[in-house]
């Protein structure tokens, strides 16, 4: 089944010269929100809207996410995927806005500029498989190596978990479904999705065995469900592109029909669903809302780059 992830461009000339504060320029004025006023909700069928913003925060701050009235904001480890991590007082703040905090990054893969990515490379050169395709500067990784779980997946848990977000939001999940199996010599497709799963489980027992309640979101894949221990092992998915994909177009591919499938499966299993759609025509927009409410999906339309904040669902 063809798969997505997240899709965003990064700034990169702000990488390249280390710039950490950078931000991208204003867009159109958005409208006033109103701050929330209540605690984030702890049922998670009390939980419908969502805001996902992983670059181009206003000012190089989360002041105006804070601003916005919505129940889960999923924004990056690293604020611009550049070297300068958010702060616990930052996600102290955000979360004093009546909102849970998600803090995302890859489990399958690693980008260039990520600040841990040239140590990596360096010290474990046999761990990368190849560059993404359709994503230059991306490399798929061996992510089942005890490596990987050493220098990179545990320190970003443990830095997630002390900045004080409330759960984490793992893309690049679909890597087991895109490394092309020639790169890697005995593994089948069904291994590769064996040792995905294996992750994410190792993942979940680790970060809920330092804070209970901590949440895990995987990105996209929900057919990962058929597999032992996934279930039980996450608190919602991230599906992208449910209803619209990037920008304005309708999913009618072969693949949707059962990426929906699989994910409605996962909200009559208790799970939350945050659907991401890419929409800026108003009617799209008002499609795409009607398709949360029918679904019971927490749902957010917004912009391919995810670098602005949208209204949410009325």
């Amino acid at each position: 089944m063809k798969s997505q992830r997240i899709m965003r461009t990064i700034l990169i000339t702000c990488c390249l010269v280390m710039f950490a504060g950078c931000f991208t320029p204003a867009g159109a004025k958005q409208p006033d929100r109103t701050r929330a006023v209540t605690p984030p909700p702890d049922n998670p069928n009390a939980i419908t809207n969502a805001v996902v913003q992983l670059q181009g925060y206003k000012n190089g701050n989360l002041d105006e996410l804070a601003r916005g009235p919505y129940q889960l904001a999923v924004i990056d480890l690293a604020r611009d995927a550049s070297a300068s991590y958010f702060t616990a007082n930052e996600i102290s703040h955000l979360k004093q806005s009546g909102k849970r905090v998600l803090a995302y990054f890859e489990i399958g893969s690693m980008e260039w500029f990520r600040p841990d990515y040239p140590g990596f490379r360096r010290r474990n050169p046999d761990l990368i498989i190849s560059e993404w395709r359709d994503w230059p500067g991306e490399y798929f990784v061996k992510y089942w190596d005890q490596r990987w779980w050493d220098e990179a997946i545990k320190p970003r848990v443990d830095r997630a978990i002390a900045a004080g977000f409330d759960g984490i939001f793992l893309d690049t999940v679909v890597a087991y479904d895109e490394i092309d199996l020639h790169r890697v010599p005995g593994e089948t497709r069904n291994d590769l999705a064996v040792k995905m799963v294996d992750l994410i489980r190792r993942i979940s027992e680790y970060a809920k065995a330092a804070k209970p309640g901590f949440w895990i979101f995987p990105l996209n894949a929900p057919e990962l469900q058929r597999y032992p221990g996934y279930i039980s092992a996450i608190d919602g998915i991230g599906a992208e592109g449910l209803f619209f994909q990037a920008t304005d177009l309708p999913c009618t591919e072969d693949f949707c029909a059962p990426k929906l499938k699989a994910t409605r499966a996962l909200r009559r299993a208790g799970k939350i669903v945050l659907a991401v759609d890419y929409a800026d025509r108003h009617e799209n927009i008002a499609s795409a809302c009607r398709s949360y409410r029918r679904e019971h999906f927490a749902g957010y339309v917004t912009v391919r780059d995810l670098d602005e904040v949208r209204p949410p669902c009325p």
